[in-house]
């Protein structure tokens, strides 16, 4: 049977061929935030409360992930507890901690040891959230944005299902002069304005565009902005919601109770 290469394989696959190259390490630590993980636990997790399996290695203390269930199952040789968390989730209960984390270990192209550094850096990248700002748009014009950016936005934007109808990005004038390019995110659901404007500002960062900003605005499409806009502005279209999941019902995924580690 052939082996399968997953999406953090191919991203440490291209990082490992160009180890120069910012923007394909940006790409895979941006893999490994999105991606869902299995996190190898001592014992089964208790409501939120996590108790992680930590290995004492000749390089540090690391806790291990793995980014499919039977690369877990491959390393443990039967069933073992774990949680599937989000890479964001997990980096954030690493913070600070001292802890590194060990990548498919023995079962994947993508094994590797992020030492503690690592984790810490991440989990900071992904705290840097989008500072709000007040300016009036005067004119908008077609984008003039990297293709890393696009790449990122359609990538980020494919996994915001629900949150609003579509986005559009362009370039735009000031009152005042300045010049620079918003995205504009349409008929936007309750309460979802401060993920979207996470999402667009973790895929600059990502992209690798040095001093690069990028404006977010929140509009209806009755907006008689939206018409000026939608002449030169590049779609996007956020998929529709498939089903509905229940907040909570595993632990990370509600944002408001972060499981615990012990």
């Amino acid at each position: 049977m052939s082996e399968i290469i997953s999406l953090l394989d191919a991203a440490h696959a291209a990082v490992h061929a160009d180890p120069e190259n910012e923007a394909l390490r940006l790409r895979f630590f941006e893999r490994l935030a999105d991606g869902e993980m299995f996190l190898l636990l001592e014992r089964e997790a208790q409501g939120d409360t996590l108790d992680p399996k930590v290995f004492d290695l000749e390089d540090g203390r690391f806790v291990l992930v793995f980014d499919r269930e039977e690369r877990l199952a491959g390393f443990t040789g039967g069933i073992a507890p774990y949680a599937a968390l989000p890479g964001r989730v997990i980096a954030g209960l690493l913070k600070g901690q001292g802890i590194g984390l060990g990548v498919n270990l023995g079962v994947g192209r993508s094994e590797m040891l992020l030492p503690p550094e690592a984790m810490d850096w991440l989990a900071e990248t992904l705290d840097e959230g989008p500072e709000a700002v007040e300016a009036l748009p005067e004119q908008f014009h077609a984008p003039a944005v990297p293709e890393a950016l696009i790449t990122g936005l359609d990538a980020k934007l494919a996994r915001a299902a629900g949150l609003a109808s579509g986005a559009l990005l362009a370039a735009v004038t000031y009152r005042g002069g300045r010049r620079g390019h918003m995205l504009a995110f349409l008929d936007v659901a309750d309460g979802a304005q401060g993920a979207l404007a996470r999402a667009a500002s973790e895929a600059l960062v990502f992209s690798g565009i040095e001093a690069g900003e990028l404006d977010v605005a929140f509009l209806h499409s009755a907006d008689p902005a939206v018409a000026a806009m939608a002449r030169v502005a590049l779609r996007f279209d956020l998929p529709e919601v498939e089903a509905r999941t229940v907040p909570g019902a595993a632990p990370g995924m509600d944002p408001k109770r972060p499981p615990r580690l012990v």
